[in-house]
């Protein structure tokens, strides 16, 4: 999954950050409000983390001009003002939820995944493709029941193979979303992770799941049938 964290200050941001990473979460940090917009408003995030007091534009400011834009993803705001009247300020702006600093991290994950599992129909806590079985919660995988060990990038891109199972996803579309920065375009680090997740998700199963097509991208599927490479590589 992947985050925006809006935060100011760096020692802050890199503690969200460095913890969130830890998690196995991708994270994307934007210091300024209109940086923080347009990060969020062209990005496929999973969630944002939004302090209020940003330069720029403040957070309120940024979750209303996300609404208004139809970017629906799960805001949480993080704050120093912890009064009833600016609770109230920031659900009325749109945010889905709202932290008073300092805080626990261990309530910030919590908080995290309770909004995250809140659109039940388009994020399940169980992914599933044929007998592979994916946690959204705890970062599990198995497959025919048998536990597969998987770094933190390679969970994140097996989970958005299945979050849109049965689609091709390109190459710029998976690297937007697994990685914190922009890849050059030349790069094959994209096919490099494909292939170990591949092996480790494939191998020594007679059905191929991880299907390359050639130069469109990767998809996960349990029908193999179509111009699809599925070659172990």
């Amino acid at each position: 999954m992947k985050i925006l964290v809006a935060e100011d200050e760096p020692d802050m941001a890199g503690f969200i950050a460095r913890g969130l990473v830890d998690e196995q979460y991708s994270v994307d940090i934007a210091a300024t409000g209109p940086e923080a917009l347009s990060y969020a408003a062209s990005r496929p995030y999973d969630l944002v983390i939004l302090d209020r007091k940003l330069p720029g534009k403040d957070g309120l400011a940024v979750c209303r001009e996300l609404r208004a834009r139809s970017v629906r993803v799960p805001i949480l705001i993080l704050t120093a003002l912890g009064n009833a009247a600016d609770v109230i300020s920031g659900l009325n702006s749109g945010a889905d939820d709202y932290l008073v600093k300092p805080f626990d991290f261990a309530v910030l994950l919590a908080r995290m995944r309770a909004l995250m599992r809140r659109p039940r129909d388009l994020r399940p806590d169980i992914l599933e493709v044929a007998d592979l079985s994916l946690n959204t919660i705890d970062h599990t995988v198995t497959r025919a029941g048998r536990p597969i060990r998987l770094t933190a990038k390679e969970y994140a891109l097996l989970e958005l193979l299945m979050v849109y199972k049965g689609q091709i996803l390109g190459r710029a579309q998976i690297s937007e979303h697994a990685w914190d920065e922009a890849l050059d375009p030349l790069s094959n680090i994209v096919d490099v992770y494909m292939n170990r997740l591949r092996k480790k998700i494939d191998g020594g199963f007679a059905q191929r799941l991880i299907h390359t097509r050639r130069s469109e991208g990767y998809m996960i599927s349990s029908d193999s049938t179509g111009p699809v490479s599925s070659t172990l590589l």
